[in-house]
């Protein structure tokens, strides 16, 4: 029977445990009711009181109380996360947006400055640009942060937080999370102000980039992506301190009401042992495919921090966790054509799938045309329309041969 050390991340020996080992292990346990070594998924909704429940603390998200406050499928998958971030403690939501907003609520009050990318996730971009200014009053600032001197030029004595995307959604923009990071917390320093930085790192996940080993504070993950890996379940974790997770769990999830669901919290689970797997193979195809659309001429671009081209290359590389980390499976080019074009090309395809989304075991592409309402905020080769294609785990000779077929076929 495996010890619970290893359950919990601890090595018999000397030697820490390979991640691998710890994404399979972590999270899990024998059940001790029936002895099955699969943690089981918990539905109830309430938990049976004690014999006097007077002194109860009716928000406490540390018991078995209510499903709203926390359940046990919900504690397994942070154990889980907060060991694989190299953080204290984690907290889990039902959607990526969630744990956003979770973050920007919770560490901005009124009056407050917070600095974000200026390439985010859609929500992302409204929570930051509109919501939070006009119904909640806190400043914000879209800043390039892929030149961290920016950052530095919008930081104020009310600035609260600086949240990075990196690679950043859809352009695959990077920004240089310890280079932010230390200058933030400088500026912290001589304000006596606590400045936060937290950083989106979806498109990584944690076995390629640890942003809290880089020095940032927060680390947000939408686990629909990567970590879930079976596009079937929805959720979002944010990993930091304790002191800052138990914040959040009372102001997002108890008050909020933004739980995840016990069955989608196990789903997500299961989904997470195969990461580092997964991961390889992500990494992989899209270092393939992206150096075969650059020798295709009717491919105006290609935007991949794994390729020497990309002008984040290095900063990306720099960032890498372990040796054996890539660059993530998502990309973005464009074809030298119009609108019609770029549809046409996608009509063609049969093994890569046309739908949002990405991390998933197959192959999604979606077209992305010139009406984004961040488009202003793009690059000039992303304002003829692009794709964001999100590599799947298919044979990666079949997916390079179905980019080529469908070209051939759309007329290019």
């Amino acid at each position: 029977m495996t010890s619970d050390l290893v359950h919990s991340g601890q090595s018999f020996d000397d030697k820490p445990l390979g991640f691998g080992t710890k994404a399979i292990h972590l999270g899990n346990g024998v059940d001790k009711e029936t002895g099955a070594i699969r943690r089981p998924i918990t539905l109830a909704n309430a938990y049976a009181l004690p014999y006097d429940p007077s002194d109860i603390n009716w928000s406490s998200s540390d018991v078995n109380l209510y499903t709203r406050n926390g359940h046990p499928n919900q504690r397994y998958l942070e154990a889980k996360l907060a060991n694989l971030e190299g953080a204290e403690d984690a907290v889990v939501l039902a959607s990526g947006v969630a744990a956003l907003a979770a973050t920007f609520t919770t560490f901005l009050n009124r009056g407050d400055h917070a600095i974000f990318s200026d390439t985010t996730y859609i929500a992302a971009y409204r929570l930051l640009n509109q919501i939070l200014p006009e119904k909640y009053g806190i400043e914000t600032s879209i800043v390039d942060t892929s030149d961290p001197q920016n950052v530095a030029r919008a930081l104020k004595p009310n600035t609260k937080l600086v949240h990075i995307e990196t690679p950043a959604n859809p352009t695959l923009k990077v920004s240089d999370i310890a280079a932010i990071a230390q200058l933030v917390h400088d500026h912290g320093t001589k304000t006596g102000v606590e400045t936060l930085v937290s950083v989106d790192n979806t498109f990584n996940s944690p076995f390629n980039v640890r942003p809290l080993d880089l020095g940032a504070d927060i680390v947000i993950e939408s686990l629909t992506k990567y970590i879930n890996g079976h596009g079937d379940a929805l959720g979002g974790a944010i990993a930091t301190t304790k002191a800052r997770t138990d914040e959040i769990r009372f102001t997002a999830q108890v008050n909020y009401g933004g739980i995840i669901s016990p069955f989608n919290a196990w789903l997500i689970n299961r989904g997470s042992v195969t990461l580092p797997l997964r991961m390889r193979q992500h990494n992989a195809s899209a270092l393939a495919i992206a150096k075969h659309l650059e020798t295709i001429p009717a491919v105006r671009f290609v935007s991949y921090p794994g390729l020497e081209s990309h002008p984040g290359h290095a900063v990306a590389a720099s960032q890498l966790a372990r040796p054996d980390a890539g660059f993530g499976g998502v990309l973005a080019f464009g074809l030298d054509a119009d609108h019609d074009g770029h549809n046409r090309f996608v009509s063609k395809l049969n093994v890569i799938t046309s739908a949002v989304s990405l991390g998933h075991d197959e192959s999604l592409i979606v077209f992305l045309g010139e009406d984004d309402e961040r488009q202003y905020l793009y690059p000039p080769e992303f304002h003829r329309g692009f794709f964001r294609f999100a590599v799947g785990l298919e044979d990666t000779d079949d997916l390079i041969r179905d980019i080529d077929h469908a070209l051939k076929e759309a007329g290019f």
